[in-house]
């Protein structure tokens, strides 16, 4: 084995530090250890010791972390003198995790648990340290062993006792405080104690992580399941392949499992099938597995024993199989804590989550989870009732229902006729009325289908309601024989025929018949619509000569002023036909009223159902018109009308129109993205989730955004990712991009430059440049803030080219040759990168002026090139403090550097990458930094004047100008001319109004004059 130099290992031990945590960074800290401990060096095993423990914390192997504390224990025992102020607190402050640590591991005996807490209660008083940590492991360790009344005691005396240096965070100690009330059934009392965590006020390592899972099931319990489905959807993402976090991680599944999301628990557990496995952390693999054991046992009541799980040890399961082993292994750990504290307690908590049954039938959560595999349909449910009489009675008002249903043309009539047909058998004689109208509704399916049989179907129809003296149902028999031909592309002289056929079966019905009128004016319409669409065929609209739309809208115009005032459906729905084709012939203002009608006239009917479809339309009609209001109340008109609707995609349409009207709205992303969210499940009740659920998660995305709930926006986005990229290059190219900025907001800068470089890449072909020219600007900047150097001035020289390609945009070329300038500075700060960096400041400052003699007066421009004199100024300061003054730190910066703020994000981040890990470059002589400070000096005041003239937006601006100028007349020894500057400025503030100055402006100046004259 090759023995490790003290470099390496200090090395090692910054390295592992950084490291991912797991069972790779544990092996390493474990290397690093014996290596320190090899060494001799006492010191270094002791950072080693402190590492290994670290290590293990942020680990499923936490229990490890008791051997290694022991260690660092005996050395501080040897010699505690030898131990740095933080080195001793740290060993202190990890008693704690120690003494949690002893508390989960039932192989320790709970005298040995006991031990510990009485040696960490006495090291603590010895230290002079509070008490308030130890009556916190005194309360979960009595609470664990049943001793309820101890656990009580220990918990006020925690709450009594004072914080100090070894207290927990506040957020961590109202995790537990809330977690005890949750344990004595006080949900709300929980909730309210974790709010401040929750809301991101009180944060630290793993927080609001935890909490946002343990949450889920208090918020359900209450009622709240809004919460419930953000803290999940925030929750899970933070939590998400973090060892350390599993436990959190199961009661994700959990929540999954008792809302009818067991898909996406099916999702989760398969993210984490790697961690399924015998942990070493035994109470952290009893509250994971259990999680999974509540989904697991879910899916097997739903008929899903057989579909395939994970694997467990290396061996694919099915979820009966898993749920068997993890069961067993969850069991046996509980029985082995019940062992060591004699008490069921753990086994009987354990029994009592796996067996808990849904706590809400349907939660839709937003995100895009594959469908569960079908399972065989469960058997028909048998007849029930007092007696054949009450049944014979209850199943003729039932057909009743149906047939009123059918005739009003009625959502619900499929379902009321799936109903007949289960329970006809049933009754004592086959009513061959009832037999017909199931065969014609059957008929009426396999038509709507495109079934190869509808026609001999439909025949069959028409005949047993002729022989049952029925010429009104024949009628309508013999009318959709004619539109079941036209659906299947039949010759139009057959279509024609069987509408002639029908319209002699209308017109031959008894003149009493209340439903003559009704049949000739069915089959009337009905022949518009198919003789359209047979002219179409017969003559394509290429050919100039025949105008189908004017034809089509002559005959519905007739149509509806020969039956306005008696058959409203029908004219109704000749009236959204009209509007219709009042929109392909591109008059949308003629649509409007005529959708508006048709819709009134519907709802006027009885039939509010029928007014969905067309307000749908009109509001989409609106919008393009400009005219947001109206369609806002369309919208709304449509969802009210709706109630009634069994479709679901009709359903989701309905939403989905909603939502886009109230988000474009700009002041109601919240409703907007309730009414997204129920579109996206509708459309995937409808088997619609690559299309319409996408558009619906997209939107439900950007209205979480615009509520500034970035995490949630950005999870369900990239849960439709793959969907969204598949309709077009355009929407691909913008959905990137929006999920670059979510994660750019998220602080994740990695995959967010990754997001604008795919979009880049699809734009490149396109013959506008712009696009790709921001979105390789946008990429440049994210780069930068990540550190990436090399890759960002790549990306930002891309960027460059291509803005220059347009000219369109000045702005983004300064600021690009800005950024460069600074990270120009990255490696070494010499003449050579000094004068590279003033030469890109100086083309930045050519082209704003070369905007400006264009456009004299944008203020934009101005504020630009103001900046870009201050940033010029700013990079020669750099060169004088690195080169020029070596009694100093080379990497010291003035007072007036650290309090700059940059709007270009950038910018920021290049200059904080500028210099960084610089090597000495040659000494600037007097005179050279003398000359450097004069140009500095200019600079700002160039940039000050430029401010002036901007007015009081930019007071603060200026103020930055005027203190780095007065502080660099101090540097050359001038102190009275810079404080001759600042006695200036504030003699023009007094003598202004005192509204018009900010009340930070004077108080700051008459500061750094004090400053300058001490």
């Amino acid at each position: 084995m090759t023995t490790l130099t003290r470099e390496e290992i200090v090395r090692g031990l910054a390295e592992n530090r950084e490291s991912p945590n797991g069972a790779v960074r544990n092996a390493h800290a474990e290397a690093l250890a014996g290596a320190a401990e090899t060494s001799g060096d006492r010191a270094l095993f002791r950072e080693a010791l402190d590492n290994l423990i670290n290590s293990y914390l942020y680990s499923s192997e936490s229990s490890r972390m008791l051997v290694p504390f022991a260690r660092l224990l005996q050395e501080y025992d040897k010699d505690p003198g030898a131990f740095s102020h933080w080195e001793a607190h740290s060993l202190f402050w990890q008693f704690k995790w120690v003494a949690t640590a002893i508390s989960d591991s039932p192989g320790i005996p709970l005298e040995s648990a006991t031990g510990w807490l009485d040696e960490m209660e006495r090291r603590y008083r010895i230290a002079g340290y509070s008490e308030r940590p130890v009556r916190e492991a005194e309360m979960w360790l009595a609470d664990a062993i049943g001793e309820d009344e101890r656990a009580e005691r220990a918990f006020r005396r925690w709450l009594a006792a004072e914080r100090d240096d070894m207290s927990d965070c506040r957020a961590c100690e109202l995790n537990g405080q809330g977690q005890y009330a949750v344990l004595h059934g006080d949900d709300a009392e929980a909730l309210e104690l974790w709010k401040p965590v929750l809301d991101g006020d009180l944060t630290c390592a793993e927080e609001p992580h935890r909490l946002l899972a343990t949450s889920l099931l208090p918020l359900l319990r209450l009622g709240r399941a809004d919460e419930a489905r953000s803290h999940h959807l925030r929750g899970y993402r933070m939590a998400r392949g973090n060892e350390s976090l599993l436990p959190s991680v199961g009661k994700h599944i959990e929540f999954c499992a008792l809302t009818g999301n067991e898909s996406r628990g099916l999702e989760i557990l398969a993210d984490h099938a790697a961690h399924v496995t015998p942990l070493a952390n035994l109470d952290d693999r009893l509250n994971f597995h259990s999680g999974i054991l509540v989904l697991l046992r879910r899916l097997r009541q739903l008929g899903h024993g057989r579909t395939p799980a994970v694997p467990y040890e290396a061996i694919p399961r099915t979820v009966d199989e898993l749920y068997e082993v993890l069961y067993a292994g969850c069991l046996d750990i509980a029985r082995q804590f019940d062992a060591r504290n004699g008490t069921t307690r753990v086994s009987d908590r354990f029994l009592t989550r796996t067996g808990r049954e849904p706590l809400l039938a349907e939660l839709p959560l937003g995100v895009r989870s594959a469908a569960l595999p079908q399972t065989a349909p469960a058997p028909a449910p048998a007849p029930s009732g007092p007696g054949p009489a009450r049944t014979a009675a209850d199943f003729t008002e039932l057909v009743e229902r149906a047939r009123r249903a059918r005739d009003l043309s009625h959502p619900g009539t499929d379902a009321l006729w799936a109903e007949v047909a289960v329970r006809v058998d049933a009754q004592p004689e086959a009513d061959p009325l009832v037999r017909a109208d199931l065969a014609a509704q059957q008929a009426l399916a396999a038509g709507r289908s495109g079934a190869e049989e509808a026609p001999e179907l439909l025949s069959a129809v028409r005949d047993d309601y002729r022989a049952l003296g029925l010429a009104e149902r024949a009628a309508l028999a013999e009318l959709r024989l004619a539109g079941v031909a036209a659906q299947s592309g039949a010759a139009p002289t057959e279509v024609r025929a069987l509408l002639r056929v029908a319209r002699r079966s209308a017109e031959a019905l008894d003149a009493a018949d209340p439903l003559r009128a009704r049949r000739i004016a069915l089959v009337e319409l009905s022949g518009i619509r198919m003789e359209s669409y047979l002219r179409s065929v017969e003559t394509p609209e290429t050919d100039g000569h025949h105008d189908h739309h004017g034809e089509l809208a002559a005959e519905l115009t007739d149509f509806i002023a020969a039956h306005e005032g008696t058959l409203a459906d029908l004219v109704a729905e000749a009236e959204e036909m009209l509007g219709r084709v009042a929109l392909t012939r591109g008059d949308p203002e003629r649509a409007v009223p005529l959708l508006a009608a048709s819709a009134a006239r519907a709802a006027l009917a009885g039939r509010p159902w029928q007014a969905v479809d067309p307000l749908v339309l009109r509001a989409g009609v609106l919008m393009a018109l400009e005219r947001p209001e109206e369609a806002e109340a369309a919208a709304r008109s449509a969802l009210e009308h709706s109630a009634e609707v069994t479709d679901a995609e009709t359903q989701g349409v309905v939403r989905l129109t909603l939502a886009d009207i109230l988000l474009q709205r700009g002041d109601a992303a919240a409703e907007s993205a309730r009414h997204a969210l129920a579109a996206a499940h509708w459309f995937d009740q409808a088997g619609l989730t690559a299309d319409g659920g996408a558009h619906a998660r997209l939107l439900l995305a950007r209205a979480y955004a615009g509520e500034g709930r970035n995490a949630e926006a950005a999870e369900v986005l990239q849960s439709a990712l793959a969907d969204l990229l598949e309709h077009g290059d355009q929407q691909a190219v913008s959905v990137r991009e929006f999920l670059g900025d979510l994660l750019r907001r998220l602080n994740e800068p990695r995959p967010a430059a990754e997001q604008y470089l795919l979009a880049a890449d699809v734009a490149k072909g396109w013959e506008d440049p712009r696009p790709q020219a921001g979105l390789a600007h946008s990429a440049a900047d994210t780069l930068n803030d990540a550190g990436l150097a090399v890759e960002a001035v790549a990306a930002y020289e891309r960027a460059l080219e291509l803005h220059r390609m347009t000219g369109a945009v000045p702005v983004a070329e300064v600021r690009i040759l800005r950024s460069l300038a600074w990270l120009g500075l990255r490696e070494e700060v010499n003449a050579a990168t000094v004068s590279e960096a003033r030469r890109q400041m100086e083309e930045a400052a050519e082209v704003l002026e070369a905007a400006l003699a264009a456009d004299p007066g944008a203020p934009g421009l101005r504020s630009e090139l103001a900046q870009t004199w201050h940033q010029l100024a700013q990079v020669l300061d750099r060169h004088v403090n690195t080169n020029g003054q070596p009694d100093e730190a080379a990497d010291e910066e003035d007072d007036e550097e650290d309090d700059e703020e940059d709007d270009d994000e950038g910018e920021a981040g290049a200059q904080a990458l500028a210099g960084a890990g610089a090597e000495p470059a040659a000494r600037l002589s007097p005179a050279e930094v003398d000359g450097l400070r004069l140009e500095e000096i200019g600079l700002w005041d160039r940039a000050a004047r430029i401010y002036a003239e901007l007015g009081p937006d930019h007071l603060r601006d200026r103020f930055q100008c005027l203190n780095n100028a007065a502080w660099t007349e101090q540097e050359r020894g001038d102190a009275d001319a810079g404080a001759t500057r600042v006695s200036a400025l504030i003699n023009e503030a007094r003598a202004l109004p005192e509204d018009d100055v900010p009340d930070w402006l004077l108080p700051s100046a008459e500061r750094l004059l004090a400053q300058l004259t001490a």
